[in-house]
């Protein structure tokens, strides 16, 4: 991450609203843990490049289930308050096609996120 404070404030909220919490702290980085899996945002020292860019080779977004369309739509309506804006507004929340209710947001550094709802159809 180009900015580890800001980056505390975007990834720690929605992070946190998600069910993780905070596993670890150091001086450039921290890490979220929910159940076996965990999720890191560090500060390098070694920065190649102050920018994200998903369209390069490397990551492109991160997609995390969300207990139902309600919780996805209060992520929604609070993120640009955390350090989020929407992508694809106009197609928002089907994006992702008819039947995906999702949010594609991205924070200041240009990481992207999708939030796609649960439903009986994606657990079958």
């Amino acid at each position: 991450m180009p900015d580890l404070d800001r980056a505390v404030l975007s990834w720690g909220w929605l992070l946190s609203e998600l069910g993780y919490t905070l596993f670890q702290s150091w001086s450039a980085g921290r890490s979220w843990r929910l159940g076996p899996t965990y999720i890191v945002v560090e500060q390098s020292p070694d920065l190649t490049a102050a920018d994200h860019d998903r369209r390069r080779p490397g990551l492109n977004h991160l997609a995390f289930h969300v207990d139902g369309t309600h919780l996805v739509d209060a992520l929604t309506r609070q993120a640009p308050y955390h350090g989020w804006a929407l992508l694809f507004p106009d197609r928002h929340p089907n994006a992702g096609g008819p039947n995906h209710h999702a949010a594609y947001l991205e924070d200041s550094d240009g990481f992207e996120v999708e939030l796609v709802a649960i439903s009986e159809e994606t657990t079958r």
